[in-house]
């Protein structure tokens, strides 16, 4: 395997001061270059761009279950080392983020057995962060 590079994604907000107020404080993502428009993070080593778009409405009901939880779609998020996601999810629950799905082990004792969770930001797209013990399950089928 070729060597993982930063990947970018851009997404719409309704309300850039709320969503750069989440992003920045709650989640204690590191601000890069902004305008009056738009903000770039550092997401875990990756490129994120927020972009305000005062129309931006996402679907409410659009789910999959998933291990018996309705994951919302569409959403984005990353894999964090095990240590990781538990530390981010401690302190996402001491600042008491409303949860989709509360930090959990999905598909325990199978293949792909994986640490998950879903919240929100204030425009109401889904974020999944997720990690494995073994990384080898990744793929797992």
């Amino acid at each position: 395997m070729k060597k993982i590079m930063p990947f970018h994604l851009a997404i719409p907000v309704n309300d850039l001061i709320k969503n750069r107020k989440f992003y920045s404080e709650t989640l204690e993502f590191q601000e890069g270059r902004s305008d009056s428009h738009w903000v770039d993070y550092d997401f875990f080593g990756h490129q994120f761009v927020i972009h305000e778009d005062k129309k931006h409405q996402p679907r409410e009901d659009a789910f999959s279950i998933v291990d018996g939880h309705e994951v919302p779609v569409p959403h984005f998020g990353v894999v964090l080392a095990w240590e990781d996601f538990h530390n981010f999810a401690k302190v996402l629950q001491e600042k008491q983020i409303e949860f989709v799905i509360a930090p959990y082990i999905r598909f325990k004792g199978k293949p792909g057995e994986q640490a998950t969770m879903f919240f929100k930001d204030p425009s109401g797209n889904a974020l999944e962060f997720k990690s494995f013990k073994n990384m080898n399950q990744l793929f797992a089928k």
